[in-house]
């Protein structure tokens, strides 16, 4: 197995967290590495692209957050092996990140430029996206989004709602995925509950 170090800022949730999830899920030994905001500054000269999250592989730096998502799912038994499976794990991925590129710009606005930019989401992409999920959920039966078991793409989409579910996000509604997609919703609650993922966060609490 080969030394990984996973860079990324020091919060759960972002684009790192799926990536820390299925390692600590897989039992999958890595460096944790998390900074503060305001060193991003620092850190980011010495990473590809001058962005996080970066995996260091035997200290080669990886950028790209679904590609990292893909090899630690191999790594972690939880990145499907057919490639149909794999495809639609993917789709899922790239819908997320997809929706997660519109909302960033809106963290470097503020005040009324803000609300109208984050309220335009509510009122459209946002739920588009959310009713999107929930269809290929249901689609595929409902409790996994691929392979009939859990993978990458349920880590992905997890930490997606769970972060749009937290009320941290100015002029988003907490309840917006239970009213638009409670099928998404309830999804969310029952990764929450893996003994895996309760064990993963327990170790942050006790801290």
């Amino acid at each position: 197995m080969p030394h990984l170090k996973l860079s990324y800022f020091d919060f759960h949730g972002g684009r790192a967290e799926p990536a820390r999830l299925a390692l600590s899920v897989g039992g999958v030994a890595f460096e944790d590495h998390r900074f503060a905001f305001p060193e991003f500054a620092e850190v980011r000269k010495s990473t590809p692209l001058g962005q996080v999250p970066v995996l260091y592989v035997d200290g080669v730096a990886v950028t790209q957050c679904d590609a990292i998502n893909r090899y630690v799912g191999k790594l972690a038994g939880l990145y499907p092996v057919d490639p149909y499976q794999a495809l639609l794990c993917d789709e899922v991925m790239c819908v997320v990140e997809e929706a997660s590129v519109r909302l960033g710009p809106t963290f470097h606005m503020a005040g009324e430029e803000q609300k109208a930019a984050r309220l335009e989401l509510v009122n459209g992409a946002m739920p588009k996206y959310l009713a999107w999920l929930q269809m290929q959920l249901i689609a595929h039966g409902g409790e996994y989004f691929s392979d009939s078991r859990l993978t990458v793409a349920d880590l992905k989409v997890f930490v997606d709602v769970r972060g749009l579910n937290s009320g941290r996000l100015d002029h988003v509604p907490a309840d917006l995925v239970e009213k638009v997609a409670p099928v998404l919703n309830a999804h969310m609650k029952r990764i929450a509950q893996l003994p895996s993922v309760v064990a993963y966060y327990a170790k942050f609490d006790q801290n």
